[in-house]
């Protein structure tokens, strides 16, 4: 974990009793933890900030997706919620249902303490469907001594494919930490997978002292667990948390075997996920990333944005694999509060292989689709350097889906890569050639969220550099003008898209969907994403403006434009919503 009204009193009273001393990286804030939030109570319908086709409840604190599943034609999701306020405290698992992975009825919560295994929380884990069809969810409880143990839960009736009700059997805490194992440290279990000899395996994240661990575990009967000879993989970077460790096909249609494994790890210290990817052995219980990949904190990044404790199932109705994330808020808790509610999950992704295999790829998934409405169109307009041009004919452009594909026109013109940026990330050169900073190819993309006298504005754009080799592609989201409000965190996201613009003839495709405090990126056809929240005061609502703009000296061309004005999704806590 990074850390209705009669069925809530026992876990909303037992929640208020306990006090979890274990190791986590969210601040507890004790006079915030009020029994005035206990019911959900209506958000204000003019909250300019909240989502319209994100996933949030309708109050209170959310952060890490647990559980994702699909039994019997329902997607479900749980996730780690306070249900008295908007900060982080009283952790329960809470649970949504969808049929299109865009339309929720969110439920009563699923996981909430209840025994002395999980008397002071109920933190991050996953969910295991077993051979015979049986969903089961292995999550981490805060003891009554403030250790973190491993415990398993159950659906009650196997009919419901809501799954309303778990069990919690009383033989838990099925793994608990060993003589060794740092106590405090020792969390949020993946999804079980069963070898060639029969074991269940799963991993668990914890750290010895300064160097993070992914341990393996192995069981016969998914009830005794023992850990293995040796931890599946660890690094010098600190305490790793939400592990998941999945197969991918190498290629479309790939027979079986011919996959690679996926390990992908969350830093308490730094709030980024990296990720590597290679060979596992079945046997020896050893995990070998490909050797052309970085590690640690100069690893791949799923997102080089603001998103975290991550989760991919896989999707037996339509044999994909998806990935959730949370996006955490960057404004202060004194505006959650008056808010009334913090975190917002990001949009639901495909992920796959990259065809070079060189990295992961991700699209928001295509369900999201069929919230798009009035539709804006523009062809091959040329952008002169230093110009920019409003996209008008939406009806919102505080709520849309934006895909446009670039062409700069003379790559001749890109700056030298600065040598000494090598050593740096992406972030760092972003933040030093932000949007507002001339250059050579680029900066060129879009202004989100923008006021009308664009004193507010989000950039969403890329940059050009030549290196020695090849040219350098920069993709960055810069919030450094999105608001006029005080004590926000405005950092640059960045990152690197390995992709030959040379070949391209200069092209490059972006995605971006705004959803009034969430803008969601997609550069390269899903080689780079970039989240960030981003918080405007007069680019609201139908006051919010969208622009493309070019900073460059090149000119750039956009081939293609297509803007969608988006719908809301419905999110509800009726489920014959969801019959429907």
């Amino acid at each position: 974990m990074a850390i209705r009204a009669r069925t809530w009193v026992v876990f909303l009273l037992l929640a208020l009793l306990s006090s979890s001393v274990a190791e986590a990286s969210h601040r507890v804030f004790p006079d915030l933890q009020s029994l005035d939030a206990v019911a959900d109570r209506a958000v204000a319908v003019d909250d300019p900030l909240r989502t319209g086709f994100h996933f949030q409840p309708p109050s209170h604190w959310i952060n890490d997706p647990n559980g994702v599943m699909y039994y019997k034609g329902v997607y479900h999701l749980f996730y780690q919620y306070n249900p008295k306020a908007a900060v982080w405290g009283n952790i329960v698992w809470a649970h949504a249902v969808s049929t299109d992975l865009v339309n929720w009825v969110t439920l009563q919560p699923a996981i909430y303490p209840t025994a002395p295994f999980d008397v002071n929380g109920c933190w991050s884990g996953s969910a295991t469907v077993l051979p015979d069809g049986t969903p089961a969810i292995m999550y981490t409880g805060i003891d009554g001594d403030g250790r973190q143990v491993q415990n398993v839960a159950y659906p009650k009736d196997l009919s419901d494919p809501y799954l309303q009700e778990w069990v919690k059997p009383d033989y838990n805490p099925v793994i608990a930490p060993d003589a060794g194992v740092n106590a405090t440290a020792f969390r949020d279990p993946t999804t079980a997978w069963r070898g060639p000899d029969g074991l269940w395996r799963l991993v668990i994240g914890t750290k010895d002292n300064h160097r993070g661990l992914a341990v393996l575990y192995r069981s016969r009967d998914f009830q005794r667990w023992a850990p293995a000879r040796r931890a599946l993989h660890h690094g010098d970077t600190g305490m790793w948390e939400c592990p998941d460790f999945y197969p991918v096909a190498t290629s479309p249609g790939a027979v079986l075997g011919d996959v690679k494994h996926v390990l992908k790890v969350s830093l308490d210290l730094t709030r980024f996920e990296y990720y590597t990817f290679g060979a596992y052995d079945h046997a020896t219980e050893t995990y070998v990333p490909d050797a052309s990949l970085a590690d640690g904190n100069d690893g791949l990044r799923y997102d080089y944005g603001n998103f975290y404790a991550s989760k991919t199932f896989l999707d037996p109705a339509k044999q994909r694999r998806i990935l959730w994330g949370w996006a955490n808020e960057s404004d202060s808790t004194a505006d959650d509060v008056r808010k009334g509610w913090a975190g917002v999950q990001a949009i639901p992704r495909k992920i796959w292989l990259a065809p070079d295999g060189k990295q992961l790829m991700q699209w928001p998934v295509a369900e999201v689709e069929s919230l798009r409405g009035n539709h804006v169109n523009i062809t091959d307009r040329l952008v002169e350097g230093g110009s920019y041009f409003e996209v008008q004919g939406l009806m919102s452009p505080a709520q849309a889906d934006v895909e446009v594909s670039f062409a700069a026109m003379d790559l001749d013109k890109a700056e030298p890569f600065d040598p000494a940026w090598r050593g740096a990330d992406a972030q760092t050169v972003c933040a030093a050639r932000g949007a507002d900073v001339k250059g050579g190819v680029g900066p060129f993309g879009l202004w989100v969220l923008a006021s009308d006298e664009l004193k507010e504005r989000t950039a969403v754009f890329f940059r050009v550099f030549k290196a020695e080799d090849r040219h350098v592609v920069l993709m960055c989201n810069d919030p450094s003008r999105s608001s006029y409000a005080d004590h926000l965190y405005k950092p640059t996201f960045a990152g690197f898209i390995d992709v030959d613009i040379a070949k391209t003839g200069g092209k490059i495709p972006l995605r971006t969907l705004i959803d009034h405090s969430m803008v969601e990126s997609f550069g390269g056809h899903g080689r780079m994403s970039i989240l960030s929240r981003v918080y405007p005061t007069r680019a609201v609502g139908d006051k919010a403006r969208l622009y493309v703009f070019n900073h460059g000296e090149s000119d750039v061309k956009v081939t293609h434009l297509n803007a969608y004005d988006m719908r809301s999704a419905k999110i509800s806590n009726e489920i014959d919503q969801l019959i429907r």
